[in-house]
């Protein structure tokens, strides 16, 4: 039987609830397959001491390029479980399944090849979209990244598609030559590059994998509501845990700085001032932060303005006016309160730019003249901020 490099295994002492996958080189060439008579359980040929098939495998298929794992389509606890972890950036780089050919259902010969990227949360939206098909999915090495962010950065591409069709001798697979990459891959993969390189024709399919069983009823044709890219308060607001994970240690860090910073004072420093201003200075970088990576992602659609960074400052100004209201002591001087003021709405407009990527409401080079425009100005107030607030304790 022929060695098949991409079955996933697991480390079975892992707790993290995360997939690891191992090199197959490490595994026994002797235990590529089940012995002779043993075919009614072929998983029990892959399995080593230490390690265990991943849960998401459900058995094996025999094709003529070797054996392929079957994959579970409905999400199991841990799924959910590992998502919602990931969804607050743990192990967010390390969620990942190995690539290569896998199946749903009991594909054959006339069955389509559902192009996808080796995230796990990219792979599990399509897998459990595939309940009622018979269908082969065909893993690209993204490095654990999504399709649409892995079309940009040049890991969903021609190159690794051609790649894979061919080292899972798909042509041995499937009788008509065709693959479907999601719509978002688009700008990865050339159609024609493909079917130079391999035999393969490209079909673009739909933006969402929920539309998957709708596109092939449709003859493999997308419609309007199909090649659509949406961006619902949804699918917005899902995004901003792993936005607060990410300025959480330089958020540490720069709460350390503000306590520092208002304990200056006449006698130098005061211990009994860095308590009691550095509260109030800690205040408002969380309410900068709730502004910048909550509030406007939320309200996105709804906030005046193009530009990120604008619509930061505009969703911090209000905010800051709700964090006077809480803090009285916010507004014991006018530098105190211009002060913090700047700090908190320079704050909210850096990480609302910050979530230009994250969106289909931007371009590279739109981004990239917005950072341009802004980040001098944000450190400007930034600077100016901190003058004010050394200078109110005096």
């Amino acid at each position: 039987m022929n060695t098949n490099k991409n079955i996933p295994l697991e480390k079975t002492q892992s707790t993290s609830g995360v997939t690891i996958m191992p090199s197959m080189d490490k595994i026994d060439k002797n235990c590529c397959g089940p012995a002779p008579g043993s075919v009614s359980d072929p998983r029990s040929g892959y399995e080593k001491p230490g390690y265990s098939l991943s849960p998401y495998v459900d058995g094996f298929i025999t094709t003529e390029a070797g054996p392929v794992p079957r994959v579970k389509t409905k999400l199991s606890a841990r799924d959910r479980v590992s998502t919602l972890l990931v969804r607050c950036g743990i192990h967010r780089y390390q969620y990942r399944v190995a690539p290569g050919l896998y199946c749903v259902g009991h594909p054959d010969k006339t069955s389509e090849v559902l192009v996808t990227a080796n995230f796990k949360l990219t792979f599990d939206h399509l897998r459990k979209e595939l309940a009622t098909l018979n269908a082969w999915i065909l893993v690209l090495d993204t490095k654990g990244i999504n399709v649409w962010c892995a079309a940009g950065k040049g890991s969903f591409s021609t190159r690794e598609l051609v790649d894979r069709i061919q080292s899972t001798d798909l042509k041995k697979i499937v009788e008509h030559k065709r693959v479907i990459v999601p719509q978002l891959g688009a700008t990865g993969v050339s159609a024609r590059t493909v079917k130079n390189k391999s035999g393969f024709r490209v079909v673009y399919g739909p933006v969402r994998a929920m539309d998957i069983q709708n596109f092939l009823e449709n003859k493999r044709k997308t419609d309007t509501s199909m090649r659509a890219v949406s961006f619902t308060f949804i699918e917005r607001i899902v995004l901003t845990p792993v936005e607060i994970q990410i300025v959480l240690k330089p958020a540490l860090i720069t709460a350390l700085v503000l306590f520092v910073l208002s304990g200056a004072g006449p006698g130098f420093f005061s211990f009994t001032n860095a308590w009691s201003r550095g509260f109030i200075a800690l205040a408002a970088l969380a309410t900068g932060m709730m502004s910048g990576a909550v509030i406007t992602p939320a309200l996105l659609p709804y906030i005046p303005g193009r530009e990120f960074a604008l619509k930061g400052f505009i969703s911090g100004s209000l905010a800051f006016l709700v964090m006077m209201w809480l803090v009285p002591s916010a507004t014991a001087s006018f530098s105190t309160a211009i002060a913090l003021f700047l700090f908190s709405v320079t704050i909210s407009s850096f990480l609302a730019m910050n979530f230009t990527g994250t969106t289909p409401f931007t371009s590279p080079s739109g981004v990239e003249k917005e950072m341009k425009r802004y980040i001098p100005i944000q450190l400007l107030t930034l600077v100016l901020s901190a003058g004010l607030w050394l200078y109110s304790a005096f």
